[in-house]
């Protein structure tokens, strides 16, 4: 029987993706967020037979009230929720402060920073309440330092997320809980469609895998509960 359960939000692509598999072939239950349900589905058909360990959800997470919902249904099915794995993140093409529009800016802050921070806040009772918990944010090397490649909305989004993820460390760990921060560079993912000009072919074979970066979100859950790797900066070779 399954026992170990987590929570994995943006699963229907990327870091998400990969992210939900590995759990699954590691034996976790799966808690799948995105917007559309029939990505989701891809994901859990992409497992290889392990179906049966997949939750799907279909969620807005920058909508306070269908987090809960959400969190509530999760929680219902899986008992408790060890692990949140907060990947889903956006960008778009007209990025640029002269160019970006206030809907947009918007648009990211609500998905690459208030998601994480509404589904931090409905998981965290049960993890006090157990007092374990481990939380990953998929942050990027925009969360460090801004460039006009990522634009500031998506900087400004990615700085808030790494702060949220030391709150909790600063606030949550005498509880049992940990979270870290992992900055990936360039990743292979169908967010580079979304930059003002794609990458070319050869230049995103010099980039990381999505299935990278996965296996840092293993490394850091499956570490000692008494060790907290508080950021992780990962970058191709």
């Amino acid at each position: 029987m399954i026992e170990k359960a987590s929570v994995v939000t943006g699963a229907g692509s990327g870091v998400g993706r990969a992210v939900s598999l590995e759990l699954a072939k590691a034996g976790w239950r799966v808690a799948c967020l995105g917007r559309r349900l029939d990505r989701l589905q891809e994901t859990a058909r992409l497992s290889g037979g392990l179906e049966d360990r997949f939750l799907l959800q279909a969620c807005d997470i920058g909508d306070r009230a269908a987090v809960g919902k959400a969190a509530d249904r999760i929680i219902e099915r899986f008992g408790s929720i060890q692990v949140l794995v907060n990947c889903a993140g956006t960008n778009v093409p007209r990025r640029s402060l002269e160019e970006i529009s206030p809907e947009d800016y918007r648009l990211m802050m609500s998905t690459n920073l208030d998601g994480a921070y509404y589904w931090v806040q409905a998981l965290l009772p049960q993890m006090r309440a157990r007092r374990s918990g481990t939380i990953v944010n998929i942050v990027s090397d925009a969360g460090k330092i801004a460039s006009p490649k990522a634009g500031p909305a998506y900087v400004m989004s990615k700085f808030g997320l790494a702060g949220l993820t030391q709150s909790i460390n600063a606030e949550e760990r005498s509880k049992g809980i940990r979270a870290c921060a992992i900055f990936p560079g360039d990743i292979d993912t169908p967010l580079l469609e979304k930059r003002p000009q794609p990458p070319e072919a050869d230049a995103r074979k010099r980039m990381m895998r999505p299935q990278d970066i996965a296996q840092c979100v293993l490394l850091c859950i499956n570490l000692p509960e008494n060790v907290i790797v508080e950021e992780m900066l990962v970058r191709p070779r």
